[in-house]
């Protein structure tokens, strides 16, 4: 049985979408309302940083780029201003270190709280998971031909041709969270999954239901 799916191509800014779709968002409030809201997620995550080290990690040099805007308004919420942030970075860098890092475990616990979807290629496998509130839901495709390699174009052509037929296992699971939700689903992350908007699983879940 031959069924084409669709396949694209996955690219670095995929993975980091998701975190100007979560403040875009925000940015969609009210002034006062975004400054409160960014206010009550940061005091939240900054009771918990004084407690134990970093839930998640630091975001990278792209990354801070992107939220330039929004770090800003971070800032905003502790009335620090560019000149006093230039003061702390220069008399108190560890300080500003901790304010980057309260910053990172924000923006991803905004971002994983929000995420449904994640995928994961690799040479001859493809998994895909939806996150619920307490558990993982999986598909894994795996190719029985060892010289396919799903990390090129040609590779997912030879997927979407291929689909449903003796060459490609497939396989689906579900499995409890272990530990915290954003916990568990960034760890998933942390081993090469990123966070995707669902389609290829929903594609594929709706075919093989029906």
């Amino acid at each position: 049985m031959k069924i084409g799916i669709f396949f694209y191509n996955v690219t670095k800014a995929q993975s980091h979408k998701f975190f100007r779709d979560l403040f875009n968002k925000l940015k969609t409030l009210a002034h006062n309302d975004l400054k409160n809201t960014i206010e009550s997620l940061w005091l939240g995550v900054f009771v918990a940083k004084k407690k134990t080290d970093m839930k998640y990690s630091r975001l990278t040099k792209e990354q801070f780029e992107e939220l330039h805007q929004e770090f800003i308004n971070f800032l905003s919420t502790q009335a620090i201003d560019k000149a006093e942030w230039d003061k702390i970075k220069i008399e108190k860098p560890a300080v500003a270190e901790q304010e980057l890092d309260v910053f990172s475990d924000l923006v991803w616990e905004g971002v994983l709280g929000r995420a449904q979807y994640l995928e994961h290629f690799s040479k001859n496998h493809i998994f895909l998971f939806q996150c619920f509130d307490t558990y993982v839901q999986s598909i894994v495709l795996k190719s029985l031909v060892p010289e396919t390699d799903f990390l090129t174009k040609e590779g997912l052509q030879w997927l979407s041709d291929n689909m449903f037929t003796e060459t490609i296992e497939i396989k689906t699971g579900k499995k409890a969270f272990t530990e915290e939700r954003n916990s568990s689903i960034f760890e998933l992350i942390q081993q090469g999954s990123f966070l995707s908007d669902g389609q290829l699983f929903k594609q594929i879940i709706s075919i093989i239901e029906s």
